[in-house]
């Protein structure tokens, strides 16, 4: 389904967030107070516009409010993101996302309501450790405090064994959501369903549950 985004501040993670959301079939504007970032977007989204986003006359003439998602992306200025931020709300935007540079920067953004606070260096950096960790985890993707979801790939020693054969929900107390094959994807796999080797299993559960799976199962 079609929405509509606005993303203010089109450094690094806003332009490719916003060029993702494009992909999706989704209508971006986008916003940000340097010309040249402005110019190198201008073929790639629905609109863009050099504006300063602390300025709430400036907002009402966007019409932001009629936005779906305003993502607040601006790099390394706090004080703009924050400001930004409880323009957004102030003004009625359905949902506002914004980006955090650091844990007191998000705990200030969750304080004057953004719906949703992301730290992308800090979330990507715990996603590659655990990656490193792990040679058979492909993605790790925390839920909330208690709950992750994996990929991990199945090595050879496991071809032909059944989900009821791995039994991770008796066992460890989590549970393969689907089964990534070459052939596609079987979601929310039955005990029958057989795992080869290079298929990816998606489980979901707590750290512990999944790095017990992982180390015990997958090895």
């Amino acid at each position: 389904m079609k929405s509509q985004y606005a993303v203010i501040g089109l450094g690094r993670f806003g332009s490719s967030l916003s060029k993702e959301l494009i992909k999706l079939g989704h209508e971006v504007l986008g916003i940000d107070r340097d010309e040249e970032k402005v110019d190198e977007m201008s073929a790639v989204l629905t609109h863009t516009v050099v504006a300063d986003s602390t300025d709430e006359e400036v907002l009402k003439s966007l019409g932001i409010r009629n936005f779906d998602c305003a993502v607040v992306a601006i790099g390394d200025d706090i004080q703009a993101s924050i400001l930004t931020a409880i323009l957004l709300k102030d003004l009625g935007v359905k949902q506002v996302v914004a980006k955090a540079l650091s844990e007191l920067h998000g705990k200030v953004l969750t304080k004057i309501g953004a719906d949703r606070v992301i730290f992308p260096e800090r979330d990507m950096g715990i996603r590659v450790a655990h990656q490193l960790n792990s040679p058979n985890l492909l993605d790790y993707i925390e839920l909330s405090k208690d709950y992750t979801i994996a990929e991990l790939s199945v090595p050879r020693r496991l071809c032909g064994k059944s989900i009821k054969d791995l039994d991770p929900r008796a066992k460890y107390g989590c549970s393969v959501v689907a089964i990534n094959k070459q052939s596609g994807v079987i979601i929310a796999p039955m005990a029958t369903d057989v795992v080869n080797e290079k298929d990816v299993m998606v489980i979901i559960g707590t750290n512990d549950q999944i790095e017990q799976f992982e180390s015990e199962v997958i090895g």
